[in-house]
């Protein structure tokens, strides 16, 4: 019948090879806005993160010696972490999307880490940055990453495919080395703590307002084909 029609181009889509070459998915994410803007968000992600690691090495170094209590600190993280992305997978991430679209799941995340860094630069105790290394993973977990992969959803097969693997690959790696580098050139001036989580709160804040951002585009492209697929389904 004809209402199977408009489901059945996708499915065909995967089945065959993917054009282009190699190099055709840097060429892609060269050549188009949006796929620069996952790139941008990509590269804050791995900044703020970066950031994080190296504060959460620099204080449980200085607040727990021991390995012991170390390895002990970070089980009982591990445990928060997994059994709230868990819960929040199964309960609020698919409504949080539904109800209130891509741009909430991505943007909400940096604003609360956002926050947490401001905390940090006021309050730099290991109490603040737990419940920040918390949020953040429960949040990339939860909401950053299902949000990612729905940003690739009303794509074409090749932005979908060969953009999106060098995104999650080059340009992650790259922005884990350049902000690696960035935050060696912070602590050159010797600021310590405050300065760092200063400036991870502007990146996370740049992260929101680009992830929001791309998530109304996100948004609005499929609002744009799923109107169109029903309309499909109506004519026929």
């Amino acid at each position: 019948g004809g209402a199977g029609r408009p489901g059945a181009a996708p499915a065909e889509s995967t089945r065959r090879p993917v054009p282009g070459n190699p190099f055709s998915g840097l060429t892609r994410v060269m050549q188009s806005p949006y796929l620069l803007g996952i790139a941008g968000f990509v590269v804050l992600l791995a900044t703020v993160t970066t950031f994080l690691y190296f504060e959460q090495a620099r204080l449980v170094a200085e607040l727990f010696p021991d390995r012991a209590a170390q390895v002990r600190v970070f089980g009982i993280i591990d445990v928060v972490v997994q059994a709230g992305a868990l819960l929040s997978q199964l309960f609020i991430t698919g409504r949080l999307a539904q109800k209130l679209g891509v741009r909430v799941l991505l943007a909400i995340v940096p604003l609360l880490v956002c926050v947490g860094f401001v905390g940090l630069a006021l309050m730099p105790s290991f109490a603040v940055l737990a419940t920040l290394m918390i949020v953040r993973r429960i949040g990339e977990y939860a909401f950053v990453r299902p949000g990612r992969e729905m940003l690739f959803a009303p794509l074409d097969a090749e932005s979908k495919y060969k953009a999106k693997n060098v995104i999650d690959t080059v340009v992650y790696r790259a922005g884990d080395a350049v902000s690696g580098w960035g935050k060696t050139a912070l602590d050159m001036f010797g600021q310590g703590a405050g300065l760092v989580a200063v400036a991870g709160a502007l990146c996370a804040l740049l992260w929101g307002y680009l992830g929001w951002q791309l998530g109304k585009q996100a948004d609005r492209r499929t609002e744009v084909r799923v109107g169109t697929a029903v309309a499909g389904e109506g004519g026929a």
